[in-house]
């Protein structure tokens, strides 16, 4: 481990700042009452001018019943002090996904989300998918809900595990905002400090205290981690990185590539865009996905909304 020292009585400069720049925050947790409703206006505003207009719609409704969802819901159980402090000390996410088990917090999120999203205009393939996941028994739902978090979903049943990827998203990120930001630490190369998911995508923002800055957008809790800038965010090489983007594009969206590991992900820039969202985007930006499908690179990333491509 690396130190600084100087002669005696010297005045050793904060590391974390240089040249009056403070180092950004390493962690953003979500704030659930505004993060579904923002999600949801972003997901209208896109579908208004794409050709994925009517399925933008679609998600912008199922986002509209997280909020919904996330707003009476008894408060989730968190892990007692001790869990958190092993999983600090063992550099583990506190918020176990691999363990997870359904409380009442969950039940009621699920529930709500479910009834909510009855009443949305859907195709008839959503409406069959919905119906089937209100009609499943516990054992069928607790195996959607596995899939889910392991991040394998069945190619036959994408639609129903959208629903149950929709109530995990909002019970996660309910339970991240109760998290201390400034006690998470890194857990691993494209893996999220809070709870162990993958990034959906990745943010270079404009904040004014992270100017330039890079963050990884958890694809569950919608928790946000800094992560090093042109360094895959899957196997976290430097080496044989590139940007790619849609011809005639703004520059807000380009997919990271690497040639060590051979995947993709999508970074978001900010500064082009400040309304974008990186759940919302990632699925309007579908073209992206599209120029990749016949390349070298196969895509790292993970979002429930956009099974299947």
């Amino acid at each position: 481990m690396s130190s600084v020292s100087g002669p005696p009585g010297a005045i050793i400069p904060d590391p974390s700042v240089l040249e009056g720049v403070v180092a950004p925050a390493y962690a953003r947790l979500p704030d659930p009452g505004v993060l579904f409703e923002r999600r949801a206006r972003r997901f209208h505003h896109l579908a208004g001018r794409s050709q994925l207009g009517p399925y933008l719609s679609f998600l912008g409704y199922v986002v509209e019943a997280q909020h919904l969802a996330a707003l009476d819901a008894p408060a989730p159980e968190m892990p007692d002090a001790d869990t958190l402090a092993r999983a600090r000390a063992h550099e583990m996410p506190p918020l176990d996904r691999s363990h997870f088990t359904p409380d009442a917090a969950f039940d009621a999120v699920f529930e709500r989300l479910l009834s909510e999203a009855s009443a949305i205009e859907k195709p008839a393939q959503a409406e069959a998918a919905l119906e089937r996941v209100r009609a499943a028994s516990e054992v069928t739902c607790g195996e959607m809900i596995r899939n889910v978090l392991a991040d394998s979903i069945p190619v036959e049943a994408l639609a129903e595990h959208l629903f149950v990827a929709a109530a995990l998203q909002v019970h996660f990120a309910r339970l991240a905002s109760r998290l201390d930001a400034s006690r998470l630490v890194p857990v691993g190369d494209g893996v999220c400090p809070a709870c162990g998911g993958p990034p959906v995508a990745s943010l270079v923002v404009n904040w004014p205290s992270a100017h330039g800055a890079r963050y990884c957008a958890c694809s569950l809790c919608s928790t946000l981690w800094n992560f090093v800038r042109i360094r895959c965010t899957a196997c976290g090489s430097t080496a044989g990185i590139a940007y790619q983007e849609v011809e005639g594009g703004d520059g807000s969206i380009k997919a990271e590539t690497c040639d060590t590991c051979h995947s993709y992900a999508k970074v978001f820039y900010l500064a082009q865009d400040g309304g974008i969202d990186p759940v919302a985007d990632d699925v309007a930006s579908l073209g992206l996905d599209l120029l990749q499908k016949d390349g070298p690179y196969r895509r790292s990333t993970f979002n429930p909304f956009l099974l299947g491509y």
